[in-house]
């Protein structure tokens, strides 16, 4: 049975010895050698016999010795011979001076007592994540691992930046791409290996624009691109079509999402793919050398790669800003995922049909996002943290009009449409303007 520790000793418990091989050798009780708990009273003993020297000198007690006076006390016999018991406390230093008075022990016990009422306090006022706000949590961390791969082993599957001839794959479709992803109930098929049988296989892992798209040029000069250009497009345009998919299968994961009309989701998903795309390669950004690492040094995407695009320093270098500043922010996990999940479900989107219901679901993911922001992340980071997160959205509003202009122009050109996906087409096309 665990026993309390008595205030009225004055005394110094033992802490951890964990990592000190000094500290971590056995502690012996200097009067009957059973294990110290610490100074007590001037000299390392045992709870009880700091008890027993202390009820000793508060009585004042007198004993004899029933034997020969010179007992040899030990933790089996230590109750036999209270006489010697009390002299070998005395003889290791045990003072008693070091006793509390009556009063002494009860400002202790009251000082002890209003120490633990203030923790509770402090603890009960602790911003604190409630249960359901956590399980948001939870689904969207899992929906984000189940849709972003970190390896980024599928860029092996792209079509290489550089073909000696325009591919003559058709963008042709049957039905809304996007509606059949929406209604596919596995989100891990959404961008099957199969998708990839008709690119070729890299001779070489190409240099490519990490996750950034392309700046519209006006419209006189795009109609003058040449193909040869814009070697980077293909490319490009396998890698943000694969990470449209994955968003798609982040978004289907979102509570509340799927409960939205087919219409309303495919109007949210056109208008926030890109921003989430950013988002996203947020993770692969390093502040070092300003690049985008996806996996190893063969895909490490600077700048200058972007340009080989089509992709215009007017542009890139208020993404690159972007990304510098929201890397700063030195964001949780947790945060990641409810700001893509945010950014998706804007109701200000253009054609959206039911923005009450939109609202209604990312107001609640902002409250979780808040709430987390309150209870986790700790000052100074957590200082203005959600005004600054919220100020990312509207900074990728812009980005995103900027590089999906682009998108449309090249899809009215058609040496550039055939080297884009069908769903690039769909996503980019000029339904939504």
């Amino acid at each position: 049975m665990v026993r309390a520790m008595d205030p009225g000793a004055c005394s110094t418990s033992l802490a951890d010895g964990a990592g000190d091989p000094e500290r971590s050798v056995p502690r012996i009780c200097g009067v009957c050698g059973d294990r110290a708990t610490g100074f007590h009273f001037n000299a390392m003993t045992c709870e009880g016999c700091k008890g027993f020297f202390r009820r000793s000198m508060k009585r004042k007690a007198m004993f004899t010795c029933p034997f020969s006076g010179d007992c040899h006390i030990t933790k089996d016999n230590r109750r036999h011979c209270q006489a010697c018991r009390l002299k070998r406390c005395l003889d290791i230093g045990m003072m008693k001076e070091f006793i509390l008075t009556d009063e002494e022990v009860q400002r202790k016990r009251e000082m002890i007592l209003k120490r633990k009422e203030e923790e509770a306090l402090r603890e009960s006022l602790k911003p604190k994540l409630s249960e359901e706000q956590q399980k948001v949590i939870d689904i969207l961390l899992e929906a984000h691992r189940k849709t972003y791969d970190p390896t980024y082993a599928d860029f092996t599957k792209f079509r290489p930046p550089v073909r000696s001839h325009p591919s003559s794959r058709g963008a042709t479709k049957s039905s809304s791409l996007l509606t059949q992803d929406l209604s596919s109930e596995d989100s891990s098929d959404l961008f099957s290996s199969e998708a990839f049988s008709t690119f070729p296989e890299p001779a070489e892992p190409p240099p490519l624009p990490g996750l950034a798209l392309q700046e519209e040029q006006d419209e006189s000069s795009s109609v003058n691109l040449e193909f040869s250009q814009l070697s980077m497009l293909p490319h490009l345009a396998d890698l943000v079509s694969y990470s449209i998919q994955k968003v798609i299968g982040f978004a289907k994961m979102i509570p509340g999402f799927r409960d939205l009309s087919v219409e309303d989701q495919i109007v949210l998903l056109k208008c926030s793919a890109m921003e989430v795309i950013m988002l996203r390669s947020n993770e692969s950004f390093t502040l070092e050398d300003m690049s985008w690492t996806c996996g190893s040094s063969d895909f490490k995407y600077r700048v200058s790669d972007v340009t080989q695009a089509g992709h215009s320093m007017d542009l890139l270098e208020p993404l690159v800003k972007f990304q510098v500043g929201l890397k700063k922010l030195n964001l949780h996990e947790e945060e990641h995922v409810l700001l893509m999940a945010i950014c998706i479900l804007s109701p200000d989107r253009p054609g959206v049909r039911e923005p009450l219901r939109v609202e209604a679901l990312q107001e609640r993911l902002s409250e979780v996002l808040q709430s987390y922001i309150r209870a986790r992340h700790a000052a100074p980071g957590g200082r203005l943290l959600y005004a600054k997160m919220i100020q990312k959205l509207a900074d990728l509003r812009s980005l995103n009009e900027e590089h999906s202009r682009q998108y449309r122009c090249l899809s009215f050109q058609p040496e550039h449409s055939m080297q884009l996906t069908p769903l690039l087409l769909e996503v980019f096309g000029n339904e939504i303007s």
